[in-house]
């Protein structure tokens, strides 16, 4: 890690609803120059102007003391510069494949770590076989998917695993993922990405592998194990005793948790089962709200993979740079179950939560984001050059961090 840099954190994308919101966060925690000195950096000035005097008005300690770093993200020399000059690069300027890979490049050529939001597989999966070698040669730690997706899951399958070891000495043999609740849309940033890739994979046949295959993200020469693509079809759920219905982030978050399980040296075993879906309730109502909530989905799928349709229906959707309001996103809130499998004794199978105090796409996602910068900025982490996942990079600094800093907690039941 870089610690002779003008800031320890550069925020980019500062002018867009969860920039700001992050913004915000930030200065909620460690001020103008407290603890870690920052930025916000972006392509409008004035823009940037408003956000630091907003987020002063709101927060409280005046932010005119932040810097404004200005310039466009294909500018290669502006990028050279900015990165020079930071410690951590906290990006939530998306659709990533469109705008985020010269920042990448950047960082992993100038020794920045770097963080964001993205769940653009076919992106990431791009990014990691272009710089792998450049980032562990100059020490940048670059870390994908720092919000709603995928912390809960990265996070949570890294918890049940430590607990299994705590008490158990094994580890979890298979761990299940289930949504029993949330409030919250997702974000118009999010809705772009996932349109982002439909139209890749129309014209790419390895971006829609990378979007389908389970093992995409894994390490070269990794990538096969037990599991198998999502399924797409509602089933009756006989461990947590409900029907279940796929989750739509289902095919970002378990590529991510599969790819830490590698990166920790199989710490969750060779043959670990890592599957992701939504608790519908049981009975026939259960089943009739899966049903409901499968052909959705499913729908959703086809329309999206279809371009006429997709420019259509996009317009109409939730746009970059839009969010609920204030009250909506400290309404919101997320519930997620978990079960982790001891491999020999089903008895000794734990259970756990993982919840956060704020709506999933916005409020929490821009908690959990500032968090996993400060932590790279400021905590001691193993992990050295290269592209990780929030849990193999941070697991326990974050799960430290979270639940005193981001109201996202992990508990077992």
């Amino acid at each position: 890690m870089a610690t002779d840099r003008e800031y320890g954190i550069v925020l980019w994308g500062a002018t867009g609803f969860t920039g700001h919101l992050t913004a915000e966060q930030l200065l909620r925690r460690v001020g103008v120059d407290d603890e870690v000195r920052w930025a916000l950096g972006g392509r409008n000035p004035d823009k940037l102007t408003t956000v630091r005097h907003e987020i002063g008005e709101l927060v409280g300690p005046s932010a005119d003391g932040l810097d404004l770093l200005v310039g466009d993200s294909d500018d290669e020399e502006f990028l050279d510069d900015l990165t020079s000059r930071a410690r951590v690069v906290c990006s939530t300027v998306g659709p990533y494949a469109r705008y985020g890979s010269g920042l990448v490049a950047a960082c992993a050529r100038n020794g920045t770590d770097y963080c964001d939001l993205t769940g653009e597989v076919h992106w990431m999966r791009r990014m990691i076989e272009a710089h792998q070698d450049t980032a562990r040669e100059s020490g940048a730690r670059l870390v994908f998917t720092c919000g709603f997706d995928c912390i809960p899951s990265d996070l949570g399958t890294f918890f049940m695993q430590r607990e299994m070891q705590d008490r158990h000495g094994v580890p979890c043999s298979k761990v299940q993922f289930r949504v029993a609740g949330f409030s919250g849309a997702a974000s118009g940033g999010t809705i772009a990405s996932m349109l982002t890739m439909m139209e890749e994979a129309e014209k790419d046949p390895d971006v829609e592998r990378a979007m389908y295959e389970p093992y995409s993200l894994n390490p070269k020469g990794e990538q096969s194990g037990r599991d198998r693509p999502e399924r797409a079809s509602p089933f009756k759920d006989e461990d947590f005793g409900e029907w279940v219905a796929p989750f739509v982030m289902a095919g970002i978050n378990t590529k991510v948790v599969r790819r830490s399980n590698a990166l920790l040296d199989y710490a969750y075993g060779s043959d670990f089962s890592y599957d992701e879906a939504m608790l519908m309730g049981d009975g026939p109502v259960g089943l009739a709200k899966a049903l409901a909530t499968s052909a959705g989905t499913a729908a959703m799928n086809v329309g999206m993979g279809q371009g006429w349709l997709r420019q259509v229906v996009s317009g109409r959707l939730p746009q970059p740079g839009e969010g609920p309001s204030r009250q909506k996103q400290e309404k919101g809130y997320f519930d997620i179950r978990l079960r982790g499998e001891h491999p020999t004794d089903v008895a000794k199978s734990l259970w756990g939560r993982v919840r956060g105090d704020r709506d999933p796409g916005y409020g929490s996602t821009s908690k959990m984001l500032a968090e996993s910068a400060l932590c790279l900025a400021q905590d001691d982490l193993a992990a050295e050059g290269g592209f990780w996942t929030p849990a193999s990079a941070m697991g326990e600094a974050l799960l430290e961090r979270l639940p005193a800093h981001a109201g996202v907690t992990f508990t077992l039941d």
